[in-house]
């Protein structure tokens, strides 16, 4: 597949995954949905490893980094189910948005990364404020908090960390063995979430929409969504694919207020206006910078 047609995949994706967790989990538990969702994409996964050949390394060093990545698909994916039941999806596609910075944040302290530049350090503060800005209507008359919101921050914390600890581990291997090794240990996890949380199985009272939904999600957001991903990552730049999370949250933003009638107040739209703006400085800054600098340099 050409490179440009992953991105483009990856993009697509990313922008439609929060509204089809809405949607998923409009008539069907959310414990449900996302163990429905991950059962897909392992069946699918265990016929494409078989197909391909695709060899699957079961030593310690390849646990820990089906361990790892485990961490932000659960974490990330049940908080997340979770949230939809009160967080509008465009929210949550802005939330997510701020994994890069929350993994620098991260890589400091576990890969001992250099500290954020300056410029790094006024877009952690200009994300925080647009944040608060996007939460604001969330928090209107809650008396302390939004579950909701909370739920979407801690699964940003899971999905940073697994980013992070996953860079801890050295071992070559096919992008498609560490999904499908992942999923082997997190599929169980959601079965037995399910169990304890909800334990209840009613077709009958699913709607077409939510299972059309939970069939997208595991197919194109779990392991399609996954393997496109991987590839732009080896073919691209560091800094175009971090444009993916620049690109999506406005198409999410977007689909959510066109296609689930989500609320789209001003105080949302000022907040997305400057987390965007931030992932920008944080992306691109001391890049833009330095090539500024050279420039005068040139013309002196």
């Amino acid at each position: 597949m050409p490179v440009k047609v992953s991105y483009f995949f990856v993009v697509l994706i990313w922008s439609t995954t929060p509204l089809g967790i809405v949607w998923s989990s409009d008539s069907i538990p959310p414990t449900m949905s996302v163990f429905l969702r991950m059962f897909i994409a392992l069946v699918l996964g265990a016929f494409v490893m078989a197909i391909a050949n695709i060899r699957l390394p079961w030593h310690g060093r390849a646990i820990k980094l089906y361990s790892y990545s485990a961490l932000g698909i659960y974490g990330g994916m049940m908080l997340s189910y979770f949230a939809a039941q009160s967080v509008p999806s465009g929210v949550i596609s802005l939330v997510f948005g701020l994994a890069p910075i929350l993994s620098g944040l991260l890589a400091q302290r576990i890969l001992k990364e250099a500290k954020f530049s300056k410029i790094k350090i006024v877009a952690l503060v200009m994300s925080v404020l647009g944040l608060a800005l996007v939460c604001k209507d969330q928090l209107v008359g809650k008396s302390v908090f939004n579950v909701g919101l909370l739920c979407v921050f801690a699964a940003v914390c899971c999905f940073s960390l697994s980013g992070v600890m996953v860079k801890t581990v050295r071992l070559a291997i096919h992008p498609m063995a560490t999904t499908f090794g992942a999923l082997i240990l997190v599929t169980p996890l959601f079965f037995i979430t399910w169990l304890a949380v909800d334990g209840t199985f009613d077709p009958s009272s699913w709607s077409q929409r939510a299972i059309g939904s939970v069939i997208y999600l595991g197919v194109f957001g779990s392991l399609l969504g996954f393997l496109a991903y991987f590839h732009v990552l080896q073919k691209l730049e560091a800094s175009t694919v971090a444009l993916i999370t620049l690109i999506t949250p406005g198409f999410a933003i977007a689909l959510g207020t066109l296609l689930n009638n989500e609320s789209l107040s001003f105080s949302l739209v000022i907040g997305a206006i400057i987390i965007l703006i931030s992932l920008g400085l944080f992306q691109f800054g001391d890049k833009l910078i330095k090539t500024k600098k050279e420039s005068a340099l040139g013309y002196e």
